[in-house]
């Protein structure tokens, strides 16, 4: 929220320079973002008095004024205005002076061979405002020519723009503010106290709240006699200093109100409202939940379809307003308005969220009534803003229709128990010593630094027993206040955190990774290696099955469910990257699926990942053309991540994932469990995606990751001695049956050939000309090695033998050699 200064000022006394304060608004945790000294914006700029105007020799456009800006004698400024003219008192930036909103230096120039010492201002010049037609010219009579201009301009203030935390909600009001002011500094508060208006005991409106869970307090007064006009310069200024646009009398009222007391205010004009009723019926205005397919032009001139949820007015069941949120362009106050409905209301905050939500808007009013508005200043508000039309745009008040639905229609108070020992544990002793260099003195806080803190927040204390007080709440703090430890926090906030000493825990241990953690480093470690970019998505995804886990409350349709799956994520990025420019994006993702089945909702963590495109950087090579990644490439890259990570993978044939190629598609095993699938992407998938030719992706199961890595020899790995005798190989061919895979053969050769056997490698595949129908000829190298001799024939040719025959007898290879 922007705090004027100024503005503050009137409501609590300060002797702190705007720095000082901001400083002490964020200790006391109100963070002040930035310090908007907007003095500085008109520094040089004075009242000056044209005094003559003649028209520029050399230029149709320009003008050659005289003014009077306090000196000797009057100065010549050149000025290209069309509204500048003689007799008329105008904003002087005087040489020297410098405007950082236009970043203008002023200095003695000539403009078409005639010189000009300064420049008549327009408001654009100083900030007021984004375009300017011509120069302002003020309305004030008798001013002083060569006084400084910026308490004219609104420019003698200063404005601070904070933020406070979600649960203050009273932090968005300027009462508020000097509420809090008040407390860290000791000053006086000077709060605004409306004189009560009397209102008629009846008259032609009423109300009909059928929701009085979402709107428990509703105030309607009706004014007669209006005149709408530009509110008076000082309410303009104001407005403008917190970051609000003057619009006219009336509606700027209720915007002044909505940031001096924080409770929205809303106005009607009440022959629009009589309009939508029939003639000899009155106005009943009511608050209720909109049906399906109703629609709502509202004050930004969109046309809304309203749903279940949306909270409205209405007038005669017809809706006028989103409660809470905007009104209707139907009802607005516009310059023909005479007559008015004054709406002050208190809505439900979980009511106005989701609302708001249904129409995806957020104003300041609902801002407001979604953190939560003091109920006991609804009616304070209500008759200050009554005081406020009347004042600035005359009328006479009317009826006032009032419906209060809580209990004993009392202001909502909360009595809390704080004991002094509960606070001293809580926030530690404090140090009472001023100086850094000195010795320090610790001690407990006292109860009488207690009684001082929460007094001055506006609480209550009785002192129920020793060291126990029953503290009660203030309304406006209702919400947030709610527990002793609520209270205790208030007592450090205020009484100042650095204060307090710094005390370590008696015992602490260095931080650890779990083991999740660091084998989680060490697959991400190993994708990475391989060339892939780690990448991460939203959990949330587009609806579009049964077994999807939907949200209740989404913000959009496209997240309105939990994903099941991280591939499509990665698709939609390498989609995404491709259509940009970027290439092909070789990724993976580590995250949580979720789903729904017959014992009900589910989750795991997985690790997914997407490979395709040509990685090599010149394509001279190839003439100019990209060469996609082959299948084996794809492969490859996996088996040497799963290498990393001392993981033993089997791949074995699958077509059941529909998105995939059902012929170049394989599950992948572990020591006989399922680890996840890997393959190509199905050629229409990839052709209504518009993605190369050859894509490729894969998922695998985390927690079976961790099963397999979570043993001693792969967390630590032991060191092998390298055996220092030579190996001996051997080459062996055969034909066997396309539908044996290389894996169930390289499992037979591995087992018959036992402790010798170091390793096995196919190192030729061929099918065609003289190879039998069905089969393919098949070569693989056998590595025979020890580390305690040199093998001899008479060692390797008994196992050699012995894998032969585990072929033949197996899978009835026919060997060629």
């Amino acid at each position: 929220m922007r705090i004027s200064l100024n503005w503050l000022r009137e409501l609590v006394d300060i002797t702190m320079t705007p720095e000082e304060l901001a400083e002490a608004l964020t200790m006391a945790g109100f963070e002040v973002e930035e310090i908007e000294d907007r003095r500085t914006w008109a520094d040089g700029v004075v009242v000056g008095k044209v005094l003559a105007r003649e028209p520029h020799p050399n230029a149709d456009k320009l003008s050659v004024c005289t003014v009077d800006i306090g000196g000797s004698e009057p100065s010549t400024i050149v000025c290209g205005a069309a509204n500048v003219r003689a007799d008329i008192y105008v904003a002087v930036a005087t040489l020297g002076s410098y405007l950082p909103i236009v970043d203008l230096k002023i200095k003695p120039r000539k403009l078409r061979d005639v010189p000009s010492e300064g420049m008549i201002c327009s408001l654009a010049e100083v900030g007021l405002a984004k375009d300017s037609e011509g120069i302002h010219i003020f309305t004030e009579e008798n001013l002083q020519v060569g006084t400084d201009a910026r308490s004219l301009l609104g420019l003698d203030d200063v404005v601070l723009d904070l933020t406070s935390t979600a649960n203050r909600a009273d932090a968005l009001s300027m009462v508020g503010i000097a509420r809090e002011v008040a407390a860290i500094t000791g000053a006086a508060l000077r709060l605004p106290e409306p004189a009560p208006i009397a209102t008629p005991p009846s008259g032609d409106l009423t109300l009909r709240i059928t929701e009085t869970q979402a709107c428990p307090i509703y105030i309607g007064t009706a004014i007669a006699g209006v005149n709408i006009a530009p509110s008076p310069p000082w309410l303009q200024r104001r407005l403008q200093a917190a970051g609000t646009r003057p619009i006219n009398n009336v509606v700027d009222v209720t915007n002044y109100v909505l940031l001096e007391w924080g409770q929205p205010l809303h106005a009607f004009d009440h022959d629009r409202l009589r309009s939508l009723v029939p003639a000899s019926a009155t106005v009943t205005l009511g608050v209720r939940f909109a049906d399906l397919r109703e629609t709502l032009t509202t004050l930004d001139s969109q046309k809304r379809t309203l749903q279940e949820q949306t909270l409205v007015i209405t007038a005669n069941d017809q809706p006028v307003a989103l409660a809470g949120v905007m009104g209707g362009e139907s009802t607005e106050v516009s310059a023909d308005t005479q007559n008015l409905v004054l709406e002050a209301a208190i809505f439900d905050p979980v009511a106005i969220r989701r609302s708001a939500r249904s129409q995806g808007i957020r104003t300041e009013a609902s801002t407001r009534y979604e953190r939560g508005v003091n109920q006991a200043a609804v009616r304070i508000a209500c008759q200050r803003a009554l005081g406020l039309i009347v004042e600035l745009a005359g009328g006479t008040v009317g009826t006032q229709a009032l419906t209060d639905v809580r209990p004993g229609q009392t202001e909502t108070v909360r009595a809390i128990e704080l004991r002094l020992e509960r606070v001293n544990q809580v926030l530690g002793p404090v140090n009472l010593t001023a100086n850094d260099d000195e010795e320090p003195e610790v001690a407990d806080l006292q109860a009488a630094d207690v009684e001082r803190t929460l007094s001055a927040l506006g609480c209550q204390l009785v002192l129920s027993k020793p060291g126990v007080w029953l503290v009660t709440v203030p309304s406006y703090r209702y919400r947030d206040l709610e527990r002793e430890i609520d209270l205790i926090e208030e007592v450090a906030r205020l009484y100042g955190f650095n204060k307090f000493c710094d005390t370590l825990p008696s015992k602490t241990e260095p931080g650890f990774l779990s083991v999740e953690q660091a084998l989680s480093r060490r697959i991400q470690a190993a994708f990475q290696a391989v060339g892939l970019t780690e990448v991460i998505h939203y959990s949330l995804v587009k609806a579009e099955s049964q077994d999807q886990v939907s949200l209740v409350n989404p913000l959009l349709a496209e997240y309105s469910a939990l994903r099941t799956e991280l591939v499509p994520g990665l698709i939609d990025a390498f989609q995404y990257n491709l259509e940009q420019g970027n290439g092909a994006l070789n990724a993976f993702e580590m995250g949580r699926v979720f789903w729904r089945d017959e014992e009900g909702l589910a989750e795991a963590d997985k690790v997914a990942g997407i490979m395709g495109g040509d990685a090599k950087q010149g394509l001279w090579t190839q003439g100019g053309r990209e060469q996609p990644m082959s299948w084996f490439e794809a492969k490859g890259r996996l088996e040497s991540a799963f290498q990393r990570l001392g993981l033993g993978v089997e791949y074995q044939p699958d077509r059941r994932d529909t998105a995939l190629h059902p012929g170049r598609t394989a599950s992948l095993w572990v020591q006989g469990d399922r680890l996840g699938t890997f393959g190509q992407l199905h050629p229409q998938l990839r052709q209504e995606r518009g993605l190369p030719d050859e894509v490729y992706v894969f998922e695998l199961d985390l927690d079976v990751m961790f099963d397999r890595l979570d043993q001693d020899e792969r967390i630590t790995p032991i060191f092998q001695v390298y055996s220092p005798y030579p190996a001996s190989d051997r080459d062996i061919a055969f034909f066997a049956s396309v539908k044996i895979s290389v894996a169930e053969l390289e499992r037979t050769i591995q087992k018959a050939g036992g402790k010798l056997l170091d390793s096995v490698t196919l190192f030729d595949e061929y099918l065609g000309e003289n190879v039998p129908e069905g089969k393919r000829s098949l070569a693989f190298r056998l590595v025979y090695r020890t580390g305690d001799r040199t093998l001899t024939d008479e060692d390797v040719e008994p196992i050699h033998k012995k894998v032969r025959d585990a072929l033949v007898e197996k899978f009835s290879v026919d060997l060629r050699s």
